[in-house]
């Protein structure tokens, strides 16, 4: 089942009368389930088409359906609701609260849902423990390490059980090793729990952990292929 779908997208910017098209004929599909890599440098026009696909967006024309629905279908009201409801994020920065424990960042997108606050807890550990980070539950921020930091913003974006998580440049600020153990993370949720995981990055070994890689360049699909020597999880994360 396609969950993503992009037909002839565009995006452009105006500013004193001068156009920047930003995305130009974007089109592909994502089915539920699958892990895929947006990659290309900077300036290349896969930010744009993340806040787009995460409806923090629209374009300037074509189709995206999310679901099977149409972007222009809904208002501001039903795309924040799809947004905390069917949509994770995972961001360079992690974004974390700092004077506020694993625990309680990993509950705070259920502030805005529909399940009832006897249940947040315990849905809250369950996305912990998914991560491995179970022995952090009490540490704030500044008590982790970066790897650390991205696996308590992982399971906070886990938390809903949303449809899709979009992972925004994830090992962006952690050295190559707790990079590599935040990727083993993503792909084993992936793999072993069957989430729907689009990674944006322009780092080759990093794209590499999904099962296929959009490239993207001035705006443009340059390629869309499957991995072919795929980055194996160790869940090294779990030791």
């Amino acid at each position: 089942m396609k969950l993503i779908e992009t037909v002839e997208l565009h995006k452009a910017y105006a500013n004193e009368d001068v156009e920047t098209l930003a995305l130009d004929d974007i089109t592909f599909s994502i089915k539920e389930g699958e892990f895929v890599a947006i990659m290309g440098p900077s300036g290349s026009g896969k930010s744009t088409l993340l806040h787009i696909l995460g409806f923090l967006d629209r374009p300037t024309s074509g189709k995206y359906y999310f679901n099977g629905k149409e972007i222009c279908s809904y208002d501001q009201e039903s795309m924040a609701h799809v947004r905390n409801q069917e949509m994770g994020f995972i961001f360079q920065s992690f974004n974390l609260l700092s004077r506020t424990s694993v625990l309680e960042n990993v509950k705070l997108p259920l502030l805005y849902s529909k399940f009832p606050e006897k249940k947040w807890e315990e849905m809250a550990l369950g996305a912990i423990r998914s991560v491995g980070l179970e022995h952090r539950l009490t540490h704030v921020p500044s008590q982790l390490s970066g790897g650390e930091k991205q696996r308590a913003a992982i399971a906070r974006a886990l938390v809903n059980s949303p449809r899709v998580i979009f992972a925004d440049e994830p090992t962006g600020n952690l050295d190559s090793k707790s990079g590599q153990a935040v990727m083993e993370v993503l792909q084993t949720l992936n793999m072993e729990q069957g989430h729907t995981i689009v990674l944006i990055t322009h780092e080759t070994y990093t794209a590499e952990h999904a099962e296929r890689i959009i490239r993207v360049r001035d705006g443009r699909i340059e390629s869309d292929e499957k991995v072919k020597t795929r980055h194996l999880a160790k869940e090294s994360f779990r030791k």
